[in-house]
């Protein structure tokens, strides 16, 4: 993703990662689902992949990964929520899924 504003395509391919996770988490309850979605998001997604999805209108985001954007947005990272994300931090390592 380039500095400039994404287009449309990138818009759409950023909400299905995040609807992805989301459905992930669906089976540990709404708002534990948020919480480790936003985890996820925070934890692996590049910067700019974040910020994109920040600065859009969310409109293709299905209501958990909605909810947890809008929750890093405004309160930032929920802390630790899964193995994973404890996993990733391990020796300093901080990892993305941004190719």
């Amino acid at each position: 993703m380039s500095s400039e504003a994404p287009h449309k395509s990138q818009l759409e391919t950023l909400y299905r990662y995040a609807n992805q996770i989301a459905k992930n988490f669906v089976a540990i309850g709404h708002d534990r689902a948020v919480l480790a979605t936003a985890d996820h998001i925070e934890s692996f997604w590049d910067p700019r992949m974040k910020e994109a999805v920040f600065s859009s209108d969310r409109s293709g985001l299905d209501p958990i990964a909605a909810e947890a954007v809008a929750h890093l947005y405004e309160k930032g990272h929920p802390g630790s929520q899964t193995r994973a994300t404890d996993f990733s931090k391990h020796g300093g390592l901080h990892n993305s899924d941004a190719g």
